[in-house]
């Protein structure tokens, strides 16, 4: 029979309502590490994707559209390389590069200048959320007018990304050229 005053059965319990009180917390916060680490997964896929179909097009497609009023190839390249600083400036609160100018970012066409663009928003998108803690993950911000966790706008730059890397499959195989991923 075990009594209370018996040290090895009061540090075995002890040892077990540590274990019990601790391990929620720290599945937790191991938890929001790995939602993190996932979502940088899914952005470094998605971009890598884009880069690839970025290098493969030709300097000259660049300019090319499927039509009036419908966004050239090198705008779109653009507009995601926009939008990597966009949701994170006006919904995580990051400060902008020193040098970039959203405005005039989607009127760039220079196949060299476009590479520079989309590798510098990678880059810059891995950095500021690589260092985001998991508690700052789990903060409301704004995004679109709804209270989201902070999260959730990675979860959106992703999506917005996917749209327009489908987009760009599209515009590749309409000028001749497969995916480098599907050769």
């Amino acid at each position: 029979m075990w009594r209370w005053n018996d040290r090895r059965v009061r540090s075995w319990i002890q040892a077990i309502s540590l274990v019990a009180f601790v391990l929620p917390g720290t599945a937790r916060a191991q938890a929001d590490v790995e939602v993190k680490d996932e979502l940088l997964r899914q952005f470094n896929a998605s971009m890598r994707k884009i880069v690839a179909l970025a290098n493969a097009m030709p300097a000259d497609a660049y300019t090319w559209s499927p039509g009036e009023g419908v966004m050239e190839v090198g705008q779109v390249y653009m507009h995601i390389a926009r939008y990597n600083y966009l949701y994170p400036t006006q919904s995580l609160h990051m400060t902008l590069p020193e040098g970039i100018e959203m405005d005039q970012m989607e009127s760039m066409r220079d196949k060299d200048q476009v590479l520079a663009a989309l590798g510098s928003s990678g880059e810059w998108v891995r950095e500021s959320v690589g260092a985001m803690t998991a508690a700052e993950l789990e903060q409301d911000t704004q995004l679109y007018g709804r209270d989201v966790p902070k999260w959730a706008v990675l979860v959106q730059l992703v999506a917005h990304m996917n749209e327009h890397a489908g987009q760009s499959i599209a515009y590749a195989r309409m000028n001749g050229v497969v995916p480098p991923w599907s050769r």
